[in-house]
């Protein structure tokens, strides 16, 4: 299969693409520069511009392209940046593919558990209506624009993606090395849930939507038992042998991270209901087996 991938160099990015190649398929990759292999297709997400000869005869398009929500403190100015990124470089994929003559069976577009806003402890699906908040406007943005593939007939999905539990790249990159070196520990009060997922089945969850043709719209990829922050915390020090003595008290947090640090202490109890509906089998549903397998991850 002739499979398209936006943000193909990043964390999610580099291992589908590992993965769909270990099996055969073929991957284009968008790249915001002159092209230097015959693999790859130029793009340019701010100014909306993708070379659409490049997408032909592709089956599938992953649009996982976008600023980093934690690389920089959310001013005005990054604020933007992380609106135009994705709402953006969304529009310029969808229109691209719905322009084709022959466009893929399916666009699989990033989003984000932040369309759900703050839930606290309760648990909350597919189809559960947005929340409050930057995020929960900027991922309803971010999935309405795709909607030039949508009304081209082309399956469109979703991809609200909870954590991902990786030692390469995201929030736990960063945590990792604090709780090996002791000084990790929960983050306010702790009782904040957060709705993870191992990397290895991120990826898995990806390809399953790819292959499973009634899946379309919002998908959830979390796994199936969210947990809180304080669970979280002593998993950490269950699996890294260390003591989580530590703790960052939400000032603190607001201080350091600005309006960012609301993201971070916000409750998201969020369910894969499609997910499981549609028969997609996890290799890690606990946090404790999601840490081993981060930390087991390949370089």
């Amino acid at each position: 299969m002739r499979i398209a991938i936006t943000g193909s160099a990043g964390l999610i990015g580099t291992a589908l693409v590992r993965s769909l190649e270990a099996d055969g398929h073929h991957v284009v990759r968008l790249v915001r520069r002159a092209p230097r292999a015959a693999d790859e297709v130029e793009w340019d997400p701010m100014r909306q511009r993708v070379d659409a000869d490049g997408l032909a005869g592709c089956a599938a398009v992953v649009h996982l392209a976008g600023a980093g929500l934690g690389d920089r403190r959310w001013t005005d100015a990054y604020k933007k940046e992380l609106r135009d990124s994705r709402v953006l470089g969304t529009a310029a994929v969808a229109e691209a593919v719905a322009a084709l003559d022959e466009p893929p069976r399916v666009l699989v577009s990033g989003s984000a558990i932040g369309f759900y806003g703050d839930t606290g402890d309760r648990a909350v699906d597919e189809d559960h209506p947005p929340g409050d908040g930057f995020l929960a406007d900027l991922c309803q943005e971010w999935e309405e624009a795709a909607g030039a593939a949508v009304e081209a007939g082309v399956r469109t999905v979703y991809a609200r993606t909870g954590l991902v539990v990786s030692r390469a790249g995201g929030a736990w990159a960063r945590l990792f090395p604090l709780f090996r070196y002791g000084l990790g520990g929960r983050l306010g009060d702790g009782r904040q849930y957060w709705s993870f997922i191992s990397l290895h089945d991120h990826v898995a969850a990806l390809r399953h939507i790819l292959d499973t043709g009634t899946l379309y719209g919002p998908v959830n990829l979390t796994a199936p038992a969210p947990v809180t922050n304080r669970e979280v915390t002593r998993a950490m020090g269950r699996v890294l042998r260390r003591p989580t003595l530590f703790t960052a008290p939400a000032p603190a947090l607001r201080l350091a991270l600005g309006e960012f640090a609301t993201d971070v202490l916000s409750s998201q109890r969020v369910l894969p209901r499609k997910l499981l509906d549609s028969g997609f089998a996890y290799a890690f549903p606990g946090i404790e087996e999601t840490l081993r397998a981060a930390l087991a991850e390949r370089g």
